[in-house]
């Protein structure tokens, strides 16, 4: 039977991020920690750690980066929805690392208009962090962002960027090209998609920021089935949604890789990159 392609999924419904929260949780590169941790007790004051989450969605990265922290932490969420913010809000830890105090506040807007005043005026920043965000950015927004991040002179953590790479195994004829069509829908109206992270690297650096780039993929079999579906209906989807003379082959491709899948006979890594990028040891540049 031949698979009906579905409508894209939004990447921002809770639903979604729900489903994803344990594979980003798992692909997150974990050995910039400690130059991270490094960073945030050089530039200490004795209060606590002020951590901007942009475009926080559900509250992930709170709820494993928090416990991954030393001492007291205060978490600035920001996003533009007001409905993910109430459920970022109330699934926040509480605590950190043993048992530090973790408290909370919700700032809504479009983080295209972030300004180093939103990072430095109240609750200024000792860490800004985002998850999953830097590909639906444009070329100015990601250099508005690395502006204010190092105008506020703290280091940012930016994970999961997609890379614009996947694996799949075992192979087909098609991976390749529903792979390009996907990465040309996520360049659509001016978005940088795959190539987000590296125009992030060089905003970042050429402000003197020394930046860190470690790989953070999403390792996706039969023990993911749910997250795997789900995953594959919508890249297929915006593939074809790319480049329409693929509706045929896509369908069928689709459901070959929904059998293999429901046979245990279907893994696929799915690429990203993490940015750590820390001040310059002068200050702002």
């Amino acid at each position: 039977m031949t698979e009906t392609l579905p409508e894209e999924p939004t990447r921002y419904a809770p639903e979604w991020l729900e489903l994803r929260e344990p594979a980003d949780a798992a692909a997150r590169a974990t050995d910039l920690l400690g130059p991270l941790r490094a960073a945030l007790r050089a530039g200490s004051d004795g209060t606590a750690t002020v951590v901007h989450d942009l475009g926080c969605g559900t509250g992930s990265m709170g709820r494993w980066l928090a416990p991954r922290l030393d001492g007291p932490q205060h978490w600035v969420l920001h996003d533009r929805d007001p409905h993910l913010l109430r459920l970022a809000a109330a699934g926040s830890p509480r605590s950190a690392a043993h048992g530090s105090t973790v408290t909370v506040e919700t700032r809504g807007g479009d983080l295209a208009r972030l300004t180093p005043a939103s990072l430095t005026g109240t609750s200024p920043a000792s860490l800004v962090t985002a998850s999953a965000l830097l590909d639906v950015l444009r070329a100015e927004e990601i250099d508005t962002l690395a502006a204010a991040c190092v105008s506020a002179g703290c280091p940012t953590l930016l994970t999961l960027s997609v890379a614009g790479r996947v694996d799949l195994t075992p192979e087909d004829p098609l991976d390749g090209v529903l792979t390009e069509a996907f990465n040309a829908h996520q360049r659509r109206e001016g978005l940088l998609g795959p190539d987000a992270v590296t125009a992030a690297a060089t905003a970042f650096s050429t402000r003197g920021a020394e930046v860190h780039l470690r790989p953070a993929p999403w390792r996706l079999g039969p023990a993911q089935a749910p997250l795997l579906t789900a995953w594959l209906r919508g890249w297929v989807t915006a593939a074809v949604e790319q480049s329409p003379s693929l509706g045929p082959r896509a369908a069928r491709y689709l459901s070959a890789r929904l059998e293999a899948l429901d046979a245990a006979a279907l893994d696929i890594t799915v690429h990203h990159t993490d940015l750590l990028a820390l001040p310059p040891t002068n200050g702002p540049t």
